[in-house]
């Protein structure tokens, strides 16, 4: 990064800081955290859409439609998440290439299962040989965003359902009496209303998916615990900068940093529990009603 970085031997202690934090490898660490908060902006809303369908699904008059909607949410909850996102992911990729297996390579005479291995032609492989390494970062990227939203998914399911029921009966027997239709009065009265009722349930949800974050480190992706603890190990000779044992410094440095998300994301929570609650029969509700007529 700077001119007198070229030898860090030669390096006096603020210099010598200067070019070990601007090193290659640190830059990495610190794109690693935008790695962290694309994964939360993306997973948040495709976990929420998962769990929206979920629960329409398990409130579903269609019996199989039904089924597949408890089944997801029961299934997904009750496996614990570190073994589903170490079977998933492989599953899911070798899902993947066996069916780009059998549209790309249908003259294919060799058995794809060979003992422990799997293997399919060239051209069914995700992603291809000679693929640029930004495409597979992309690929394992992707499949944690889908890992994620599935499992979250489950639980938001869990929660999205509850709300519905917490709505009072009485609203949608009104809607009908005017004259809506069961899907106008889900539109217009169920899900405006439901959120109130699902956003302390959501609130702990989004809590606990910025703390599996770390759980990037086993589908693959470089993130910021990979870094601090490559960062912050101890280094031989082969590394342009050795130090002693440095991890407790930058696992102080990540604690900051949740600390500071969580702490960031109750306030915005809060707000946006105010938001909702005006003219909802909840407690928020009442408060409100009562502190403006105070």
């Amino acid at each position: 990064m700077f001119s007198f970085c070229t030898d860090p031997d030669t390096l006096e202690t603020a210099r010598w800081f200067a070019c070990y934090l601007t090193s290659g490898k640190h830059l990495g660490f610190y794109a690693s955290f935008g790695t962290v908060l694309l994964l939360l902006a993306i997973t948040a809303p495709v976990a929420l859409a998962f769990g929206f369908g979920g629960a329409v699904a398990a409130r579903s008059r269609f019996l199989p439609l039904r089924l597949f909607g408890q089944g997801y949410t029961s299934i997904v909850r009750g496996v614990p998440d570190i073994v589903f996102f170490l079977f998933f992911v492989i599953a899911l990729d070798q899902a993947f290439e066996w069916l780009r297996h059998q549209v790309k390579c249908p003259d294919w005479d060799q058995p794809i299962r060979q003992g422990n291995d799997f293997l399919v032609c060239p051209a069914a492989k995700l992603p291809l040989g000679n693929a640029p390494q930004w495409v597979h970062e992309s690929y394992g990227f992707a499949l944690a965003v889908l890992t994620f939203a599935i499992v979250f998914g489950a639980f938001a399911a869990n929660v999205l359902h509850g709300a519905m029921r917490a709505v009072p009966r009485a609203q949608i027997e009104t809607a009908a009496a005017y004259g809506m239709t069961e899907s106008q009065a889900f539109r217009r009265i169920l899900v405006p209303q439901m959120w109130i009722y699902a956003l302390p349930g959501l609130s702990n949800l989004w809590m606990i998916l910025i703390k599996a974050t770390p759980l990037l480190f086993l589908l693959g992706v470089e993130d910021i615990v990979y870094w601090a603890r490559e960062l912050g190990g101890m280094k031989t000779q082969i590394y342009a900068y050795p130090h002693p044992d440095w991890r407790l410094w930058y696992l102080l440095g990540l604690l900051v940093f949740y600390l500071g998300l969580t702490k960031l994301s109750e306030i915005v929570l809060g707000r946006l529990t105010v938001r909702l609650s005006h003219g909802q029969a909840t407690l928020g509700g009442a408060a409100l009603q009562k502190a403006a007529t105070a």
